[in-house]
């Protein structure tokens, strides 16, 4: 750490040291109408696209070349239109935490209305039965998180550098959290 930064961390502590309870408790209070607006946000999207999770980053280069890793998919999942062969798909598989980002390639409609759905990665030899759970050989509309319907290239590449490398997330935060919390405009 150079000079520069030592003397305005220096400067940013004795600006809290100043601070009176009253300075104090309000920087506190904006750091947390600023974290309560962006969870009303996030929820606000759900409702508004009826997905689980709206804004979705592909990690890996299964889906080249349509999407590229750290990709930023938004998602719609409303239930009254159906899934189509072509479209691109984020679905949920039971023993997994992350979503999978694929393109339906097989539908089968039965007569009671429900729907298997097969997906492939386009960059991938084989369809995605060996993603799938144990025994499980299709999707069903249950599993899908979204439908992909925009993206912004590369733009979660950073969120994907924050869980590989967890110290530099965690100090970005810190530092992010300690600005908010001190700044006085």
């Amino acid at each position: 750490m150079g000079l520069a930064e030592t003397l305005q961390i220096d400067e940013m502590i004795q600006d809290f040291k100043r601070m009176n309870k009253r300075q104090s408790l309000y920087q506190f209070l904006s750091f947390a109408m600023i974290v309560s607006s962006a969870l009303m946000i996030w929820k606000g999207l759900m409702v508004v696209t009826g997905s689980e999770s709206p804004i979705v980053v592909v990690l890996s280069g299964s889906m080249e070349p349509a999407f590229h890793r750290g990709d930023l998919l938004f998602l719609t999942n409303y239930k009254e239109e159906p899934v189509r062969v072509g479209e691109i798909v984020v679905f949920k598989v039971e023993g997994r935490d992350i979503p999978i980002v694929h393109r339906v390639i097989k539908l089968h409609e039965k007569e009671d209305g429900s729907v298997k759905i097969l997906t492939k990665g386009d960059n991938n030899n084989v369809d995605d039965r060996g993603l799938y759970a144990p025994g499980q050989l299709w999707l069903t509309k249950k599993d899908i998180v979204g439908r992909a319907r925009g993206f912004l290239p590369y733009v979660g590449i950073i969120t994907i550098f924050m869980n590989e490398y967890p110290k530099v997330k965690w100090a970005i935060l810190s530092i992010l959290a300690i600005f908010v919390l001190l700044h006085r405009e």
